[in-house]
């Protein structure tokens, strides 16, 4: 039997130290540290989402997919700008990149928006590799124009559903609807060529996650994605604080839900009612320590920066 870790011991040296790096840099830019449970009643309704549950005493529990509700309750009950590491977990994930449970870094910037963010996570990036990083920013829409000449503003479903089959060996998009296409180009045709640190912006408004509208364009949502070398490594947004939409949301996820065939999930009443109370305007991300390990330390699987993978 193989007890030794995965990752060699300087790995494990080297995250301890880049973990002491993010401590310092969210310490100097008055960030509060926080922690929050792993296991909690309610999870993301997201559908593209799976969250794992736990029987505890009776009771329906689920590992958390990330602390982002429990952490907006913080942020209403006047926590400031607040920043975790954690665990998090995700059914069905396991592969050169992915681990149904990972490392996360989010946090929380009050009074900050998308594009702010995008500024501070470039900033992060670049100390954490003790030199000076690249990035670029492109919007969803122009990327999509300039890697497969699709402008997805005026393409039909049955034209997106030709792409995918197209652009992607072996796909069969009968079944796809217009947002599962996109994903589908976007992970399998474009991402593949794309290169160094990149910003992609303005997501559909379909796909806001809890990311609120733009104020510019109400077809799209104040919603990134950073990508290295076509591999995601975080996703952010300017926060929604507006209750009654955020419920609108998860009822249009369950519904989604049921047409699938997949559980409904019950909606977080806790976060619903702390936006009611109130929250600041503030923007928000999650990115993966993991693969941002790998990248800074130029690894080439998620399991030589994990300690053990049974």
């Amino acid at each position: 039997m193989n007890w030794q870790p995965c990752a060699s011991l300087e790995v494990i040296r080297q995250r301890a130290r880049i973990y002491k790096q993010i401590r310092a840099f969210f310490d100097t830019r008055g960030c509060l540290e926080v922690d929050t449970p792993l296991m909690m009643p309610t999870t993301n309704t997201d559908l593209n989402i799976g969250s794992i549950p736990v029987a505890q005493g009776g009771r329906n529990m689920y590992l958390q997919t990330s602390p982002e509700y429990a952490m907006k309750r913080l942020l209403a009950a006047g926590s400031g700008s607040i920043f975790q590491i954690c665990h998090a977990f995700r059914e069905g994930e396991a592969g050169r990149l992915h681990n149904p449970e990972f490392n996360l870094l989010e946090w929380y910037r009050v009074g900050y928006d998308y594009r702010q963010l995008m500024n501070e996570i470039e900033l992060l990036i670049t100390t954490l590799s003790l030199s000076q990083c690249s990035f670029s920013r492109i919007s969803y829409r122009e990327l999509f124009r300039g890697a497969l000449e699709l402008d997805i503003e005026q393409a039909t479903l049955a034209e997106l559903r030709r792409c995918c089959e197209q652009r992607v060996a072996g796909a069969d998009a009968a079944d796809l609807d217009t947002d599962q296409c996109l994903d589908l180009l976007l992970a399998a045709a474009i991402a593949p060529t794309m290169q160094g640190y990149q910003f992609v912006y303005d997501y559909p408004i379909s796909q806001a996650a809890l990311a609120r509208a733009s104020g510019v364009d109400a077809s799209v949502a104040e919603r990134f994605e950073l990508f290295h070398d076509g591999i995601e490594l975080a996703n952010g947004f300017s926060e929604l604080t507006d209750a009654a939409e955020q419920r609108a949301r998860f009822e249009r996820d369950n519904l989604a839900r049921r047409e699938r065939g997949l559980p409904e999930l019950e909606i977080d009443e806790h976060l619903l009612a702390a936006l009611e109370s109130g929250m600041e305007d503030c923007a928000g991300v999650a990115l993966g320590l993991d693969r941002l390990l790998m990248i800074l330390l130029d690894l080439d699987s998620i399991d030589q920066v994990l300690t053990f993978r049974d």
